[in-house]
């Protein structure tokens, strides 16, 4: 904190102080990055707004949260998984921001806990942020939710398909979500249960 200080005498027209104590993960959209709903709401969000509840696909990276640091905390919301024996209930895809962090990645095991979570290690590329996604799950027309991690959230942008829900958060949360399979799933509070019957937060 010592480094962020303001210049001596300076003055502001506004002072705006936040609590970094209250924050709450939010997820963005659908269709706009601009509806924030906090992600214990969205659950509720959506049964009232007809939005699809289950989660098709949740994906994470592109060139927008997929640093080497994200990737490794996606891999630390999957390792907690598999040590309660979850897996995703959704399709999980993963694009590294480089081919470095691709290949450190593989280095230090984080694609394998993410492909052993049920995810899919993609090469470093713009791929579905982009719509250059030849989607097979679904038909076009046929209402869906997915979750990103990616920058856009625009009707048509990820898959062409203008009734896909595409809402944007965190990786961390699009990993848990994955895992949960569900809008509804609250990483803060909710517990699932394990292939071996245990209960652990994703």
């Amino acid at each position: 904190s010592s480094d962020l200080v303001p210049d001596e005498g300076c003055e502001y027209d506004e002072l705006i102080e936040i609590n970094l104590n209250q924050l709450k993960p939010h997820i963005n959209g659908p269709f706009t990055p601009d509806l924030a709903t906090p992600v214990s709401a969205v659950g509720a969000v959506a049964e009232e707004k007809g939005w699809p509840l289950d989660i098709r696909v949740g994906l994470i990276g592109s060139c927008t949260n997929s640093s080497y640091e994200d990737m490794g905390r996606a891999a630390a919301v999957a390792r907690q998984a598999l040590a309660h024996g979850l897996k995703c209930k959704s399709q999980f895809t993963i694009t590294p921001g480089s081919e470095q962090i691709r290949a450190t990645i593989e280095r230090d095991g984080y694609a394998k806990v993410l492909r052993d979570v049920g995810g899919v290690v993609l090469a470093n590329a713009c791929g579905p942020c982009i719509g250059q996604w030849d989607r097979k799950d679904i038909k076009k027309g046929e209402k869906n939710t997915i979750v990103t991690s990616y920058n856009r959230n625009f009707t048509g942008r990820n898959d062409a398909n203008p009734e896909t829900h595409a809402f944007v958060t965190s990786p961390e949360i699009v990993t848990a979500l994955s895992i949960a399979g569900t809008l509804k799933f609250d990483p803060e509070k909710d517990y699932l249960t394990g292939a071996r019957g245990e209960i652990g937060r994703a």
